[in-house]
């Protein structure tokens, strides 16, 4: 399994559309940015047939540590839950990882 990174589909985005990385990496970074405010103001991003991005609240709960065995808090938190579109879990399921 290889780990692709933001310069990397910068530099594949840029060619296939012959346009100069800069311009592309200033593209693509306002695209995460505004994925980014929109999910920090909870709000949900669909893009059909790719996905959905929603926050999700995770409540405060008491742990312990396992060392100490020390009972601490762990405050409540939010994240981020990505659920595949349609196009996405068909393109997952019928190419197998080679």
């Amino acid at each position: 399994m290889a780990t692709i990174t933001k310069k990397e589909i910068i530099d594949r985005i840029a060619n296939q559309i012959q346009c100069k990385n800069v311009i592309v990496k200033e593209i693509v970074q306002q695209f995460l940015n505004d994925i980014t405010a929109e999910l920090a103001k909870r709000n949900r991003i669909e893009f059909r047939d790719f996905g959905v991005f929603e926050v999700k609240e995770r409540a405060a709960r008491t742990a312990q540590n396992p060392k100490t065995l020390e009972k601490i808090q762990i405050p409540a938190k939010r994240g981020v839950k990505f659920k595949m579109g349609r196009v996405m879990r068909e393109r997952m399921n019928d190419h197998p990882t080679e």
